[in-house]
């Protein structure tokens, strides 16, 4: 199997979700004005393609909040192509510490690793976790593919990063990241979903706006939240 230069990424920091309103979503926006800064990128549409076994048992145990957790997909940015990068990603969450390593390939590459028809990268730790991963469960199949809209913040000279994603939304066919980004909205019009990413402390500045804008956190998967409206429904 074809190998990807510099395909690997490790990373590992705590993540803390709230669900916002339109109102808090205007009111974050104008109060981060100042302390952090959108990225290069603006707004960017993402595709989550989340593999699980034919009996969804990645995504029920996640759901029922257990100290470790895992799951893996495979992530675009915009609509994809054969040739165009995506991500493999395998997110494992761990006493409230998120540790996730990701992979650079192609969508035919990804599939040809899904058939067990080869490694994911050129050898490593990385790839011989996300190999394990996928012997382990032996099965894993296309099961919820999440879009949404991202804008992503940085703190200058600081290890902070936030994302509010709007317009969340979600499929159980076609599941294919070059298909289309349509989907099934997770939440109401207009409410978003904030992630706040960090490797230590959340700074006292960010904790007083998210008081001032009574913006609490929140427990919410995408993809659980999907599986919960669809797959269950379907399996009645």
């Amino acid at each position: 199997m074809a190998a990807v230069s510099n395909p690997v990424v490790v990373m590992k920091r705590f993540e803390l979700k709230y669900l916002l309103n339109p109102e808090q979503t205007a009111f974050l926006r104008e109060r981060l004005k100042g302390h952090m800064e959108i990225d290069e990128f603006g707004k960017t549409s993402i595709a989550s393609l989340y593999y699980d076994t034919p009996d969804y048992r990645l995504i029920r145990t996640s759901i029922e909040k257990p100290p470790f957790k895992e799951k893996i997909r495979l992530r675009s940015y915009g609509l994809a192509s054969d040739d165009s990068p995506v991500f493999l990603e395998l997110k494992r969450k761990a006493d409230g510490i998120v540790y996730k390593r990701r992979v650079s390939s192609t969508i035919p590459l990804i599939k040809r690793f899904f058939d067990g028809l080869g490694d994911i990268c050129a050898g490593g730790q990385i790839n011989r976790e996300i190999v394990y991963f996928r012997d382990y469960y032996k099965t894993l199949v296309p099961a919820c593919l999440i879009i949404y809209d991202r804008t992503a913040y940085f703190e200058p000279d600081g290890d902070l990063r936030l994302t509010i994603d709007e317009a969340p939304r979600y499929r159980t066919k076609d599941l294919d990241l070059r298909v289309s980004m349509e989907g099934t909205l997770l939440l109401p019009p207009g409410w978003t979903i904030l992630e706040v990413k960090v490797q230590q402390a959340m700074p006292l500045w960010l904790t007083s706006i998210l008081s001032e804008g009574k913006i609490y956190k929140a427990s919410f998967s995408k993809y659980g939240e999907a599986y919960r409206q669809q797959i269950v429904k379907q399996s009645v």
